[in-house]
């Protein structure tokens, strides 16, 4: 097996998990639940954290140089 087919058959087998994965999650309710509440805490934390370190960067970056 060539190094090519080797990594294509294991994006195959890594796509078809994540979909199937997806699906559960999908369809089992409390699962369902679990992953809003999971996304809703990560984009809670992530994001103004991402924001003020941008924000933060790019004050420093428009000051006029010395």
């Amino acid at each position: 097996m060539t190094s090519a087919t080797a990594r294509t058959t294991a994006n195959v087998v890594l796509a078809s998990a994540a979909i199937a994965a997806a699906y559960v999650i999908v369809t089992t309710p409390p699962l369902r639940l679990l992953a809003g509440c999971a996304t809703e805490r990560w984009l809670g934390t992530r994001l103004p954290d991402y924001l003020v370190k941008e924000m933060r960067r790019a004050w420093m970056e428009s000051a006029p140089a010395a």
